[in-house]
């Protein structure tokens, strides 16, 4: 199908009217609304950005997970970041959302407007070329991103280290998304009735990635971000939980296929291998980070750049930790929309695009304002 097909203002309707309707019996029938998690930054922006948040409201609460990997970094490797900045003879490449993350003490922006060279790159490998342009400079990219990401940044690794480009390095602060969905089904805390899997990392893992669900009886649906994906996946969630044989359903064929893209796979396994990480919000997961193999070790900055390790303090009051894990709604953040905006963010949460703070003070605060 046209991809329009997935917009067709008629055709949504028409969908509504059929599945609606079996949402409620539904709820109905549970004597509450359904609880899911969208696992991922854009099917949260999605969900708010055309409405459909709002249509399923009365019979589904959406619950936003840790699908930003700006908000999932860890304060402590945000810290380390900004260090690289301060050091002489050091360019800093990063992808733009990075660059109002707030460190214990500073950020990205603040620090190029006090005159360090941190440079805005689209790709790893645009930070490849600044290094082979700047001989007598250290360039340190700032590897941040789930599985979607990472692919990226290993072929650029690849590629320094094939025209011996010296003075390029990584900070690899990449994370794998699996391990932190294990912890959040171990958490005795959530009571979720099931998951709507990012599609854009399961096009790099497959369906495949994701049967440690089925192993947990979990319900899972890989879903689109159109409208029609949006209403459909949550639909298909809820009948494949009412049927009492939960499995990991793959809504999205024209993208994602059962064992993925296995030629980004196997450029993973040449350039990372899978330690543990910490991420905001739940402390170390082992088994859940990307670090630099130690063959091309020459390229890791931790290994080759030291730095003063920075002291990491915790932001008063911000609440993104428990926002990530859903746990806890933006709304609840007492700095939300009052110190914490867009225009002035106290949390990660509040700067990325596909933060759920920043999705909710654009799309959901005049809705919560008019609640009765």
């Amino acid at each position: 199908m046209n991809i329009l097909t997935y917009r067709d203002g008629e055709l949504f309707q028409q969908l509504c009217q059929k599945m609606i309707p079996f949402l409620q019996a539904y709820t109905h029938k549970m004597g509450r609304k359904f609880r899911f998690m969208e696992v991922c930054g854009t099917h949260t922006v999605a969900f708010s950005k055309t409405g459909v948040r709002e249509i399923l409201a009365p019979y589904v609460d959406l619950v936003s997970g840790p699908g930003c990997p700006v908000c999932v970094t860890a304060q402590t490797d945000m810290d380390q970041m900004i260090a690289y900045a301060k050091e002489k003879d050091v360019i800093v490449a990063t992808f733009g959302d990075m660059m109002r993350v707030p460190g214990s003490d500073s950020d990205l922006s603040r620090e190029r407007a006090d005159g360090a060279d941190v440079r805005v790159v689209y790709s790893a490998s645009g930070a490849v070329e600044i290094a082979s342009q700047n001989p007598k400079k250290q360039v340190v990219f700032l590897g941040v991103g789930f599985e979607t990401t990472a692919p990226g940044v290993a072929l650029a690794i690849q590629k320094a280290s094939r025209e011996r480009i010296k003075n390029f390095f990584v900070f690899s602060a990449h994370k794998l998304t699996p391990p932190a969905v294990r912890v959040l089904i171990n958490d005795s805390e959530h009571q979720l009735d099931g998951f709507l899997l990012p599609g854009h990392v399961s096009v790099i893992i497959g369906r495949a990635g994701w049967t440690f669900l089925e192993e947990s009886n979990q319900t899972a649906v890989i879903g689109g971000f159109e409208p029609i994906d949006l209403l459909t996946s949550i639909y298909l969630l809820a009948t494949n939980m009412m049927s009492g044989k939960p499995c990991v359903l793959n809504h999205y064929p024209r993208i994602v296929r059962e064992k993925g893209n296995q030629k980004a796979q196997a450029v993973l396994h040449d350039v990372f291998q899978v330690a543990p990480a910490t991420w905001r919000g739940f402390g170390e997961i082992p088994q859940s980070g990307l670090a630099i193999h130690k063959h091309y070790r020459s390229i890791d900055a931790t290994e080759t750049i030291p730095i003063q390790k920075p002291i990491t303090r915790t932001v008063k009051g911000c609440r993104c930790g428990e926002v990530i894990k859903g746990k806890e709604t933006p709304f609840q953040c007492r700095l939300f929309g009052t110190a914490c905006t867009p225009e002035k963010p106290i949390g990660p949460c509040m700067v990325s695009s596909e933060g759920t703070c920043a999705t909710y003070y654009l799309f959901e605060e005049e809705k919560e304002l008019v609640k009765p």
